[in-house]
């Protein structure tokens, strides 16, 4: 069975606007092993004017100008049906990707979903914190992260979704 690993950036509630999301991270976990090659990311469209958030994450300051000319979530949702209905989702905190996606596609038959936060905190209960970086440091997973997704770093949606499927993988005995 294929699983899919994802995560999203996302601008941030601010007054008068809602949630959007700028990023989209994506890797495949096969046999219990996230699957080198299967990466795949994509930035959406956000208006110059858009304001964000100043508590979201990443790198988006310093996109702004890949975030204007990106395509729209519509324009890019056959490549992404195909990659996300009918597997099995993977996410850390899975009620954040689930709401962006359910919101954007909302007959879509996403699921099931996995959610690496609920799994980890059954598992480890008394783990001081839940965080996803902070749980890749625990497990001493940071190497296999990165290896997975050189050059990057925390909440850039593809290295955390590259986190959250080595942190699945651990977590389920694999």
């Amino acid at each position: 069975m294929t699983y899919i690993s994802l995560d999203f950036e996302a601008t941030g509630t601010v007054r008068g606007w809602q949630n959007e999301p700028w990023q989209l991270g994506l890797v495949a976990v096969t046999d219990g092993r996230p699957v080198p090659g299967t990466q795949w990311e994509t930035f959406f469209r956000i208006p110059p004017d858009r304001p964000f958030s100043p508590r979201a994450p990443g790198r988006w300051a310093e996109l702004r100008d890949t975030l204007a000319d990106a395509p729209s979530f519509m324009d890019i949702w056959p490549e992404l049906s195909v990659r996300l209905v009918g597997h099995p989702l993977v996410a850390h905190n899975a009620a954040t990707e689930r709401t962006i996606l359910e919101k954007r596609a909302p007959l879509a038959p996403f699921g099931p979903w996995n959610d690496t936060l609920a799994i980890v905190r059954a598992r480890w209960p008394r783990l001081p914190s839940y965080a996803l970086g902070d749980l890749i440091a625990t497990f001493g997973l940071s190497e296999q992260v990165d290896a997975l997704c050189p050059g990057r770093t925390w909440h850039d949606a593809l290295y955390d979704a590259c986190a959250g499927a080595v942190l699945f993988c651990h977590a389920c005995g694999a």
